[in-house]
């Protein structure tokens, strides 16, 4: 019997200070992007030689140009399917109330932009419409950690499941 091999990955939600804003990337600078045209938090896979929370700081720090000061760990999620090829997807999902420095303008894959968390949550941004599932327990006035399912086939959700 064999378990799930997927790529481990972070996603970070870069909080303003007064925990009203979220610095996303707006993936627009290449069109054979899967997520061009969508903001989405920063992160990305984890290197070999890294824990999940060294690993989103590299991200954050590469994507914006900011140190993470302190990491709220959300939740994680399991993606089978989500990759171009359908390839599994284990995602760290985590808060970042605290940072220091000033963010980049964008990087080579978009540009970076403060949005406001409840036009995020509303879903008035382009953005994978499966992560309306997720994002309230994220963005949470009183969040717990979850653990997610959410299969994909062919770039779409197929269910959520949470506990």
């Amino acid at each position: 019997m064999t378990g799930v091999q997927a790529i481990i990955a972070t996603l970070g939600y870069v909080l303003s200070a007064d925990g009203r804003e979220v610095l996303m990337i707006r993936r627009d600078t290449r069109p054979d992007d899967m997520h061009f045209g969508y903001y989405n938090g920063l992160g990305g896979k984890l290197e070999p030689d890294e824990d999940v929370v060294s690993g989103l700081r590299r991200e954050v720090r590469e994507e914006a140009g900011i140190e993470c000061d302190a990491v709220d760990l959300s939740g994680t999620i399991s993606w089978p399917g989500f990759g171009r090829a359908g390839e599994n997807w284990f995602g760290f999902l985590f808060r970042v109330p605290s940072w220091s420095g000033t963010p980049l303008q964008g990087n080579d894959e978009g540009s970076l932009h403060w949005m406001p968390v409840a036009d995020v949550l509303a879903g008035r941004l382009p953005m994978w419409e499966s992560d309306r599932h997720f994002l309230p327990l994220v963005f949470a006035a009183s969040p717990s950690v979850f653990h997610g399912v959410m299969p994909f086939s062919n770039g779409r959700a197929l269910s959520w499941s949470v506990s």
